[in-house]
């Protein structure tokens, strides 16, 4: 397997695990999540996954097959599994994109008309694209030019857009060897102009000796399910343990919020990297398998 592919895989991985990891905490009283993360208590497994990984095998599946985004493909690849398995957690607003898609509409007209027009700005594109940055990580000027087009079947806004070109660059850097030190300018210096960027400019002045739930309470960690209040927060976690995935996913749930895709980002961006090797076989044994096409190591 080539060191993209490599790369790849273990990034889609790691952002399996990631949302299995973090979906654990939903449907817990708030006092409780935080005595049971202060603790390092996990639940006992199965550990389902959800949306998020389910369109990052779409995406990653295209890839292996075509070796790029064809975006009427992606579309209806996103639809066609939706329809298959609707109950991972969609965002409110996907299930009428993928159920409009499905039913034969053009995704364009779909996902302009959201939100009175202006388009999704959710996190949605952002939490399924680092295995796309991790393929393509020789070339950044192709990684931002994939990840816009991955990101357009679904969310028409430019934020969304934003969201996917951070993450899929920082996980390119991430798997390319990258310092933490460098990681997040490196990733603004790539992310169009607007809010995500803005975000990124924040966490890039704030030292990694910072509790997560500050710098959540700066610049967001999902609770409002948009990329700029998802993005920024997640980068910083993974910069700040770019070579330990347990301890980047500990360290991003401790400050709640939209946990299954905070955890999903990080994972995808710091499994690029260093693979899953770190982490403890329970976990590994409670996440929810992948489908049997997709290889079980590299």
């Amino acid at each position: 397997m080539t060191p993209h592919r490599t790369a790849a895989l273990n990034s889609l991985r790691g952002l399996a695990l990631g949302d299995a990891f973090g979906e654990t905490w939903f449907f817990q009283p708030a006092d409780r999540v935080e005595e049971l993360l202060r603790e390092r208590h996990l639940r006992p497994g199965p550990w389902p996954w959800t949306d998020d990984t389910a369109m990052a095998l779409s995406l990653y599946r295209m890839l292996t097959e075509h070796g790029e985004v064809r975006q009427d493909e992606l579309a209806a690849a996103f639809a066609s599994a939706y329809d298959a398995d609707p109950y991972r957690n969609y965002g409110p607003s996907m299930h009428g994109v993928l159920r409009a898609v499905h039913e034969g509409e053009r995704w364009q007209e779909v996902t302009r008309r959201q939100f009175g027009g202006q388009g999704s700005w959710g996190n949605g594109t952002a939490m399924r694209v680092a295995p796309l940055g991790a393929w393509f990580s020789g070339d950044l000027d192709l990684v931002v030019a994939q990840a816009r087009d991955s990101a357009e079947v679904t969310h028409a806004h430019p934020e969304a857009v934003a969201g996917a070109v951070a993450v899929a660059v920082a996980a390119a850097l991430a798997a390319t060897g990258t310092s933490t030190a460098d990681l997040i300018e490196s990733v603004l210096a790539r992310t169009p102009d607007g809010e995500v960027a803005g975000g990124l400019r924040q966490v890039a002045r704030l030292p990694f000796d910072r509790e997560p739930a500050w710098v959540a309470g700066q610049v967001g960690c999902g609770l409002r399910i948009s990329a700029p209040d998802t993005v920024p927060y997640a980068i910083w976690c993974a910069a700040r343990h770019l070579d330990d995935l347990p301890e980047a996913l500990w360290a991003t749930a401790s400050a709640g919020g939209d946990i299954d895709t905070t955890c999903a980002i990080v994972g995808g961006i710091v499994a690029a990297r260093t693979g899953l090797d770190s982490v403890p076989a329970p976990w590994l044994t409670a996440c929810e398998p992948l489908p049997a096409w997709v290889p079980q190591s590299p």
